[in-house]
């Protein structure tokens, strides 16, 4: 009598599948951009050459033809590198700081308004412009003050 070997789940899966070998799955990829490769001459002087092997060309899309009622549009202008900005504080008599708030108020009647730190900075540009003896005088004019933040009571 021959013995039967048991049925197992693994033997009932071979059975079931078919032994045919699958096709290898195939992959969409891009083919690599051939680079220059080096190549000896066959020349007696073992001089080594380069070969130069073009890319392939890269496919650009059609230009779309523009509409002849639109204008062309002009070529943007190159871009300024903004310049780079300093924080800074500093002490000043309240005299003067009134009078900072009344040439903004003066600027907003002009229909230009400004801001404190737009002032000063106008201020020096006149005061750069200046020549060497009026700039000395319009100094002469502004008192010394003591540098610091200053105290609580005053």
């Amino acid at each position: 009598m021959a013995t039967r070997k048991k049925a197992t789940a693994k033997t009932i899966a071979k059975a079931a599948i078919p032994a045919t070998p699958k096709a290898p799955v195939k992959t969409a990829a891009k083919p690599a951009p051939k680079k220059a490769s080096t190549v000896k001459a066959p020349t007696g002087k073992g001089v080594i050459k380069k070969a130069i092997v073009k890319k392939a060309a890269t496919k650009k899309p059609a230009a779309k033809p523009q509409a002849s009622a639109k204008p062309v549009k002009a070529a943007k202008p190159e871009k300024t590198k903004k310049p780079k900005l300093v924080r800074d504080s500093f002490t000043i008599p309240k005299t003067e700081y009134v009078v900072l708030d009344d040439l903004k108020q003066r600027a907003t009647k002009l229909t230009r308004p400004a801001k404190k730190s737009e002032l000063l900075r106008a201020g020096i540009k006149l005061l750069a412009s200046l020549s060497d003896a009026a700039f000395l005088t319009a100094l002469e004019q502004v008192p010394a003050i003591k540098t610091g933040r200053p105290t609580l009571g005053s």
